[in-house]
């Protein structure tokens, strides 16, 4: 067998023209469950076997799990050497390499620190106290959200005044975000938007930089084009220049990330932002069944800005879509849960193969109890990170002062952990120096001379505090990136910090636990790192936090998957339940109101989409809300999903199907429900 025969050995037609078209810009439109994977990992290794040199390919993604798998299965295909050879990575981790290697050219420090979602929370905070504004006026989450989609679209705090309407809050808004920005400047840190930001200024205003990136990178391919924002789009178009042998791979229908910033325009315009461009429609789905695609193809066929696709199963018919009104949101959750109780028990199905689907966060409650209530093990995807973790905050912190030592966020948020005897009135007088001076908190304490009325203890507990981290950041090339760690913690005092807060044992030793997986962490990152260092796990652990997909994996364990729609993304299971399928849930109230409904529809596909074999529908006929019980109308979607609109009083149970097959059926007398439907 030639290694052509091996490569494109099990590829549909439309999946084998995805991959030979290598030159030239190509669009390649993967449904849900269609094999896009395969087909981006097949045609880099088409590349690598035609001749083409790892190094002129770059692959871009949007987890660190997708560009490991990607990496792992060309290597499996053509080579682990040649394999690792390729650039393949997000766009943040691309951008931080790239910068670093140009951070001359931008004026910014070789070793810029990176400020992580938590980070910039407390500098917003900060910016926010120091103009005086109450956090009450605008929430630093809010604020954050705001800043980070004007980001996007590549905007200053001057554009997005002008852009805006000029209200007071706007002005605030540019104010906070300013100061924000001289924060982030004088701490010699970028944010995950700053690294996009000033990776299109490299190659916008450099033309030696950025002629050396499109040399270099002479094939340039992108998974889950739908996602990309309007910076990333351009990115993308600045490196492929004149060659344009660029493949973006993707698909409309699940493009759900528009209020992060994601524009769908990206893919749907791809022709005419290269024309002549080749697209290649993967239309043959191997995870769901014909009743399921189906109910898919007619929900998404109501969405006007959309490519025209239509889903076909390679798996044949399978069992009909059930769909049920419960009395209430109890009475949904009691069904579903018995549901699951009798297919565990009944037809041996596992746990891990089922997952219940909502819209909102609130949903989850009452499936919560009524799961404990039946003793049935489940994870509630999506609940606190790793990263979210006090100590884990607070470690990540003391080794970004190391490296850093301008971090006045980790100084801020260390300086009395444990309590070191700084008040809260001596922070004041040190914060306000620092803002009436233009400096940072640290560069105030080392002029805590001239800070009146700042007590001698206080000054001389943090500058021991910063001396002892000086020194074994200089230390830390012999003792390595873990002991490092371990002193730094040892030195500190940490494990008293520990113990001071929580008395319970059981929790005390889950709390430090969180502390030795850090520990392991850099441990992990050691082994697969060539040059270790503090400031290289830093950015490493800063870039694993965007990754979707930090959390647990589902299907690992043995236990029911309870999660938001938007979670769901990417996962299959056997059975799904999709609950909550009312007005103003899915869709959710707030698109009716801003004209965004197409993307909830996207959102309910991608639902549907994720069942395997069983699909099961619900909704309550009543919902509390507001401490009220309200009457709740059946989804738009649901009509869409049936084909033909339920007739007033939507029956209790039923299965789904079109109008015109139910009578194809009767016309030829043939009973085809699945046992999995008769019992419902």
């Amino acid at each position: 067998m030639t290694n052509t025969s091996k490569i494109f050995k099990g590829l549909n037609p439309e999946q084998r023209s995805a991959v030979e078209a290598t030159e030239g810009p190509v669009l390649v439109l993967a449904g849900a469950g269609t094999g896009k994977t395969r087909v981006i990992t097949v045609r880099i290794a088409h590349l690598l076997a035609k001749g083409v040199h790892p190094k002129n390919v770059l692959a871009m993604t949007f987890t660190n799990k997708a560009a490991a798998e990607m990496r792992d299965r060309v290597g499996a295909l053509v080579g682990k050497k040649k394999g690792e050879e390729l650039t393949v990575g997000t766009f943040h981790s691309f951008c931080v390499r790239s910068l670093r290697e140009h951070a001359e050219m931008l004026g910014i420090p070789r070793k810029f620190a990176i400020c992580d979602a938590a980070d910039q929370l407390a500098a917003l905070k900060g910016a926010l106290r120091e103009l005086r504004i109450a956090e009450a006026s605008i929430q630093p989450r809010v604020l954050s959200s705001i800043i980070s989609l004007a980001k996007n679209r590549a905007q200053t705090p001057e554009q997005y005044l002008e852009s805006s309407a000029g209200e007071d809050r706007d002005v605030l808004i540019a104010r906070a975000w300013t100061r924000y920005e001289d924060h982030l400047k004088r701490s010699g840190v970028l944010d995950f938007d700053d690294l996009l930001l000033r990776m299109l200024e490299l190659l916008r205003d450099h033309p030696t930089a950025r002629a050396k990136f499109r040399e270099r990178y002479r094939y340039v391919l992108v998974d889950e084009y739908q996602d990309t924002n309007g910076v990333q789009y351009e990115l993308l178009r600045q490196i492929a220049g004149e060659h344009k042998n660029i493949c973006a791979v993707g698909d409309d229908d699940q493009s759900i990330y528009g209020w992060r910033g994601a524009d769908i325009k990206n893919i749907l315009s791809f022709e005419s932002h290269y024309p002549g461009a080749l697209v290649v429609r993967l239309e043959t789905n191997y995870r769901s069944t014909d009743q399921i695609l189906s109910a898919a193809n007619r929900l998404i066929l109501n969405n006007s800005g959309r490519h025209e696709k239509v889903l076909r199963s390679a798996l044949g018919d399978g069992p009909l879509i059930m769909a049920h009104t419960l009395r209430d949101e109890d009475a949904e959750a009691e069904y579903v849960v018995k549901d699951i109780e009798a297919v565990v028990g009944e037809a041996g199905a596992k746990h891990s193969d089922i997952a219940i689907l909502f819209r909102t966060a609130q949903q989850p409650r009452s499936f919560e109890t009524e799961l404990r209530a039946r003793d049935i093990p489940y994870v509630l995807v999506g609940g606190m990170s790793f990263f979210d973790r006090k100590e884990v905050r607070d470690v990540l912190a003391y080794i970004k002062l190391m490296v850093n030592s301008k971090d006045e966020v980790s100084l801020l948020r260390i300086i009395n952990c444990p309590p070191r005897g700084v008040g809260k009135g001596s922070i004041e007088k040190v914060l306000a120096f620092a803002t009436d001076n233009g400096i940072s908190v640290p560069e105030a304490f080392d002029r805590a001379d001239m800070i009146g009325g700042l007590p001698k203890a206080a000054e001389n507990a943090v500058q021991a505090l910063r001396a002892n981290l000086k020194s074994l950041m200089v230390q830390s090339k012999e003792l390595g990136v873990v002991e490092t760690i371990r002193r730094m913690l040892d030195v500190v005092g940490y494990k008293t910090e520990v113990d001071r807060i929580y008395k319970d044992d059981r929790e005390r030793s889950d709390r430090w636990a969180s502390v030795m997986e850090v520990l392991n962490a850099a441990e992990n990152f050691v082994n697969r790192r060539k040059l270790p260092t503090l400031g290289r796990f830093l950015e490493d652990m800063a870039l694993t936090e965007t990754d979707r997909n930090t959390k647990e994996e589902p299907g690992k364990r043995n236990v029911v998957n309870l999660m938001t729609l938007h979670a769901a993304k990417g996962l299959e299971f056997t059975r799904v339940y999709l609950v909550g399928m009312e007005e103003g849930i899915l869709p959710h109230k707030r698109s009716i109101a801003e004209d965004t409904v197409e993307e909830e529809r996207r959102l309910g596909y991608v639902g549907v989409t994720r069942a395997k074999r069983y699909l099961t529908i619900s909704m309550a006929a009543e919902r509390a809300k507001f401490g009220t019980r309200v009457t709740s109308h059946a989804s738009r979607f649901l009509y869409e999903i049936k084909g033909e609109a339920p007739p007033p009083g939507w029956v209790a149970a039923g299965s789904i199907e079109p109008a015109a097959k139910k009578k194809a059926k009767r016309k030829s007398k043939k009973k085809r429900k699945s046992r999995y439907a008769e019992r419902a």
